[in-house]
């Protein structure tokens, strides 16, 4: 199981210790460092940046949004990068949700998540392949666009550019069953949200189609010390938002996704509570025992043993959140 570093996206503004903390998961040998955006930082800028300081250590978007490119914008950053960087960026793609796609980027949510999802990674992989212009009549992505507000004048276009690698690999961020199943079929790795080592079970159908050197790279909260319940504290913190503030009281992907998990009923009064403006209620009404399956908190002796779970299961990587430079080195020495 290779180790990622995961830097997330900015908060109010940028943060000092990514390239220090990305220097030193390449020095301890970590595989991968990931950046991402939602709706401030963008997940490519960050990560040339980092390129820019590194040599080895491979590149991750998890994720960048479809919403916010065309897939060939998407194809033509991913391919400038990897040129620049030696052939070291990996692809990771998420759709987002409604109150994202449609309050950010002011474009419909499509109605069929999973052809637009397919229709994108499509058109990705032409552009990378570079075997011909690129060509698709979708229903969400056409190539050229027909449309009848167009002027039909579009031609078939490929890269100018030749691409570095033509398999350079593309991961998704999928949440549901479905999602997941189509992600083993289309793409070359997933992202999941949560991961739990205790629980691969609700997993295991829609991994069942995954081909031979499938990328499954969860991404956990990791903090090296003595108290669990404040180590725990960040982690009840996201859940708390992303079930609660990430998404509508009728459709919220990542409430559902806990509700999978075996904590239904909890995830609806998180939501409850912070759609009702109860935002530290909420945080605390996260269970310690869904926050604790889902990250490595704790003393090292504690770290090392449920390392070992997330290692028995079909993990290949995992990518930690974890600004502690001595945490990192602590799991590099564990791992």
């Amino acid at each position: 199981m290779r180790l990622g570093l995961a830097l997330g996206y900015w908060g109010r503004g940028p943060s000092a210790d990514h390239v220090p903390l990305a220097l030193e998961a390449e020095r301890l040998g970590y595989d991968s460092v990931w950046t991402a955006e939602s709706w401030g930082s963008d997940a490519f800028t960050p990560l040339t940046w980092i390129a820019a300081r590194t040599s080895r250590i491979k590149l991750g978007t998890a994720v960048a949004q479809m919403a916010a490119r065309s897939p060939t914008t998407t194809a033509m950053h991913a391919l400038t990068l990897d040129h620049l960087s030696g052939g070291r960026v990996m692809l990771g793609l998420g759709l987002s949700g409604p109150q994202v796609v449609e309050g950010w980027y002011g474009r419909p949510f499509p109605k069929s998540p999973l052809t637009a999802t397919r229709e994108y990674v499509d058109v990705v992989r032409q552009v990378l392949r570079r075997e011909g212009p690129v060509e698709l009549d979708g229903r969400f992505h056409s190539h050229p666009y027909r449309g009848a507000d167009g002027t039909g004048l579009g031609k078939a276009l490929k890269p100018i550019t030749h691409p570095l690698r033509s398999g350079l690999p593309v991961l998704l961020g999928a949440e549901g069953p479905k999602n997941i199943a189509q992600t083993a079929r289309i793409a070359d790795g997933w992202l999941p949200l949560y991961w739990s080592p205790m629980r691969t079970a609700v997993y295991e159908a829609s991994l069942d189609a995954a081909p031979e050197g499938f990328l499954v790279a969860p991404m956990a909260r990791a903090k090296v010390c003595d108290d669990v319940a404040e180590g725990l504290l960040p982690v009840k913190a996201m859940l708390g938002f992303y079930i609660g503030g990430m998404g509508h009281a009728a459709r919220n992907f990542h409430a559902d996704l806990m509700g999978r998990m075996g904590f239904e009923e909890e995830a609806r009064r998180v939501q409850e509570l912070f759609l009702a403006g109860r935002r530290e209620e909420a945080v605390l009404a996260v269970p310690d025992a869904f926050a604790d399956e889902i990250s490595l908190i704790g003393p090292r002796g504690r770290i090392a043993e449920r390392l070992d779970l997330w290692r028995k299961g079909p993990v290949t990587d995992l990518l930690l959140l974890s600004p502690d430079p001595h945490t990192l080195r602590v799991l590099a020495d564990l791992n």
